[in-house]
């Protein structure tokens, strides 16, 4: 299975926000996309779906920007990847039509083993993900802003 750019730059939007606390200067869009070198106008899209989700709160105007809604250890990574993903049915029984809908179990078994990917996921925490060596990178980052 391979994740979206969308869900790649949103968790990288949120281990980039572990580690802002003690900032003087508030975290901003074409700062994060500076840092990791993508696009701003996707990130702009990834930012307001999450703040729609309410994981990052953001502030307009000057000296505005972004910060996690709640502690790092809130955020269970499968969840965070489900949303993102917003991923349906790994395979589509009806299209095109498939002749064996209804009499086969390959669509309930990738079902389930979905499931099960995002509940293995879910044993970790965006505070597992940015653990050292990642904190200190993310706080090299924040440095050259």
């Amino acid at each position: 299975m391979q994740l979206t750019r969308f869900t790649d730059f949103g968790l990288r939007v949120l281990m980039y926000l572990t580690q802002c606390r003690d900032r003087p200067a508030a975290v901003t869009i074409p700062e994060i996309a500076g840092r990791f070198d993508v696009s701003r106008n996707h990130l702009v899209k990834v930012v307001h779906f999450m703040a729609q989700r309410e994981w990052v709160v953001t502030t307009r105007g000057k000296g505005g920007g972004l910060s996690l809604a709640r502690a790092a250890s809130d955020y269970r990574v499968g969840d965070l990847i489900r949303e993102l993903e917003q991923q349906g049915p790994l395979i589509d029984c009806r299209e095109p039509p498939c002749a064996l809908d209804g009499s086969c179990r390959l669509s309930g078994v990738l079902a389930q083993t979905l499931n099960a990917f995002y509940d293995a996921l879910n044993g970790y925490t965006l505070a597992d993900l940015v653990r050292d060596p990642t904190a200190a990178a993310i706080i090299k980052l924040h440095r050259a802003a």
